[in-house]
């Protein structure tokens, strides 16, 4: 059997098309044709990477024996994994409408292959997907940004120290460190409690369900007690299948706590000079796969595979802007009081082995609000305090100050949120799950609720988009901003001093020891 027909029966046996094996290895559908029908033959680079593409031996392939071929290829086939039972945040080519939406976004020269992407997102879930796939992968690697992108967007630290700009604020609260820390964690635990029931509800079921159950405008949690069996099958968001204040005793596990949490372990274990190394070996430690989402269970998987930071955040993740950073950011703000940049710094060192750009940012731009917070209750500050810590040439910082000029011009949070909501598209899931436009609902929601902590995260949450998560940054910026005495004991006593984690070995934890903890870190 010679090469060619070697090749050929490879292309059949997998049910690829000419064009399609092409498109694979980087070649013209005519020159598989002439491969096959013997007119020329590959070059040595082209047959290693057949080879290594089905697994086939290099001897096998060019000494064209027929047997050991068909064996080789049995033996290759039948090891394959059910592609069907692979979720989709773990199956690059599943997402790849994701990757072209977000690869455009970031300047990258891409639009030639628009149909490409497009084409192969509609295949089934199968190898031929997944090969098509790696491909788009590396078409994507090696794109060129575009010369007139107006974005600087660097992820290594240096580059993005660089392109700071300073701000400076007036201390202004008189409150206590601790009960500040207090307020933090509750803060942001009640936030997230307000949230946590209709999360990935949109606005067209919410405020609806809302008004149904004389909650609108939002003002106390969404209780199971609201739910009839009329209202269950009324709406085609499962509400049966969530947890509710009512029917919980304490805070129910939630990723946007388990990482606070999290982080605590990993300060008291690595110490303040953790490495992203660190966190990721954390990461396998103290949780499993399932407690990772999005860009989070992309590198956990790529940890398994031996892809460490910052590779970890690149190899095929195309959530690598999404908003799983920012909500990892708290506790860095919390141990750091007064010390934006430190508290930046550590953030950078996690949020930068899952992510790139404005997905380290935002966890950036956090963790510094935070600290600010803890000695200032001014909102403008804080947030101007924060975007001290990102580069003034990303669109989240872009973003954040048309939040800033939008509430300086006069005009109401209705109008700000519904250009929110002109700006990203709630249905979508990329713009739903996005940093900067869960970012920009963050900084109105403290603007415009003027330091009330109830209408914040009440404003945060009504606005859709990822509700816990932002109900919990609220929460946690005004805790720290004011301390936990501002906060109506509404939201607190139905907490019961609880919080449930799915942290291997520290499970459920009161939040006075956790407090304790935090004021401990502050030493350190």
């Amino acid at each position: 059997m010679s090469i060619g027909e070697s090749i050929k029966k490879l292309r059949q046996s997998t049910g690829l098309s000419q064009e399609q094996f092409a498109v694979i290895f980087g070649i013209s559908q005519q020159s598989v044709q002439k491969w096959e029908n013997g007119d020329s033959v590959p070059e040595l680079n082209k047959l290693i990477k057949i080879s290594k593409q089905f697994g086939v031996s290099l001897d096998a392939l060019i000494l064209g024996n027929e047997n050991r071929v068909v064996e080789e290829m049995k033996t290759t086939k039948a090891i394959k994994p059910q592609y069907e039972n692979i979720h989709d945040w773990e199956f690059y080519s599943a997402n790849l409408l994701i990757e072209y939406t977000q690869s455009i976004e970031e300047g990258l020269d891409l639009e030639q292959y628009k149909d490409v992407f497009f084409s192969v997102s509609r295949l089934p879930q199968d190898e031929i997907k997944k090969k098509l796939g790696d491909v788009l992968f590396e078409v994507v690697s090696n794109a060129k940004q575009k010369e007139e992108y107006p974005y600087i967007e660097p992820s290594d630290l240096a580059a993005i120290k660089d392109l700071r700009k300073a701000y400076s604020y007036k201390k202004s609260s008189g409150v206590g460190i601790e009960e500040k820390i207090k307020g933090a964690w509750y803060g942001r635990i009640c936030g997230c409690m307000l949230g946590k029931p209709i999360e990935c509800i949109r606005t067209d079921e919410l405020i609806p369900f809302l008004k149904e159950t004389d909650n609108y405008p939002l003002h106390r949690y969404v209780l199971r007690s609201d739910l009839t069996e009329e209202i269950i099958n009324k709406y085609k968001f499962g509400f049966a299948g969530r947890q509710y204040v009512d029917d919980s005793c304490g805070m129910p596990v939630d990723d946007d706590t388990n990482y606070t949490v999290l982080y605590q372990e990993i300060i008291r274990k690595y110490g303040r000079d953790f490495t992203p190394f660190d966190v990721s070996r954390a990461w396998l430690r103290y949780q499993p796969k399932d407690a990772y989402c999005t860009a989070e269970r992309v590198a956990f998987c790529n940890f398994v595979k031996g892809f460490t930071p910052p590779a970890s955040a690149i190899y095929k993740n195309p959530y690598r802007e999404w908003i799983g950073a920012q909500i990892r950011a708290d506790y860095f703000g919390y141990i750091n009081p007064g010390d934006s940049e430190t508290a930046a710094d550590m953030a950078w060192r996690d949020a930068s082995i899952s992510h790139v750009k404005n997905g380290i940012y935002g966890e950036m731009f956090v963790a510094a609000m935070l600290a600010v917070a803890a000695e200032t209750n001014c909102i403008e500050d804080i947030i101007r305090g924060g975007l001290a810590q990102i580069p003034y040439t990303s669109r989240l910082y872009e973003s954040i100050l048309w939040v800033l000029d939008f509430y300086a011009s006069g005009k109401s949070s209705q109008e700000c949120f519904a250009e929110i909501h002109k700006k990203y598209d709630e249905h979508s899931g990329h713009d739903w799950c996005h940093t900067i436009s869960n970012a920009m609902i963050v900084a109105a929601s403290l603007l415009y609720g003027n330091g009330d902590y109830g209408k914040s995260i009440c404003m945060s949450v009504e606005t859709g988009f990822d509700t816990d998560c932002n109900g919990a940054t609220v929460g946690s910026v005004l805790g720290m901003a004011n301390g936990f005495n501002s906060i109506d004991p509404y939201w607190t006593e139905s907490i019961h001093d609880t919080l449930h984690t799915s942290i291997f070995g520290i499970g459920t934890v009161k939040i006075s020891d956790r407090v304790a903890m935090t004021m401990e870190h502050l030493k350190m």
